[in-house]
């Protein structure tokens, strides 16, 4: 039980980091292969944790909002604005939350510096993306227990590359909030 409680605390804990933590999915993988973890249980614990932790991500931005300068929370707006008028962009998002395999922490804290946006289906697309991809990896970990894919994966979470995407993000970020987007008149 100890073990399981360690991993949940752990999963929420990365899912409030902004930037470079680790994914879930990895801290999923080291417990059921180190720690000889139920993966049904484990996957469960890993999907509403990760979940609680973005949840805390976007309500921590939504109380730090005054730090960021005005222009980028109006840019910020209009940009969930273009999104909520047309259905095509809102199920996008929705999507893009369900399916993002890469770190959604980024998109966590722009849904929360734009207070209007609703985080419950964003949270709900979340989990139901995860519990998915969390299956996956946590089933394919086992199977492959016995191969050399556990060192392979490890170098390619610290690589140049994944550091590279991580920051390519975090700009992205930026960029959305610094582009002037045009109001429709």
């Amino acid at each position: 039980m100890t073990n399981y409680l360690l991993a949940g605390i752990v999963i929420v804990l990365i899912n409030l980091i902004p930037a470079f933590a680790p994914p879930t999915w990895a801290v999923l993988v080291y417990f059921v292969l180190n720690q000889h973890l139920n993966p049904i249980a484990l996957v469960i614990i890993g999907v509403c944790c990760a979940t609680v932790g973005r949840a805390g991500l976007a309500l921590y931005f939504r109380r730090i909002i005054n730090w960021f300068p005005a222009k980028f929370i109006a840019n910020m707006e209009l940009v969930a604005l273009k999104i909520e008028s047309n259905k095509n962009r809102t199920i996008g998002v929705l999507a893009l939350f369900f399916l993002s395999p890469i770190s959604s922490a980024q998109l966590f804290e722009a849904a929360g510096i734009v207070k209007k946006v609703s985080l419950k289906p964003l949270l709900l697309a979340f989990a139901a993306g995860r519990f998915v991809s969390y299956s996956g990896y946590v089933y394919g970990a086992k199977a492959l227990k016995e191969s050399s894919l556990g060192g392979v994966l490890t170098r390619e979470l610290a690589s140049s590359t994944a550091i590279e995407v991580q920051i390519l993000v975090i700009l992205s970020f930026i960029a959305l909030g610094n582009k002037k987007w045009k109001q429709k008149s």
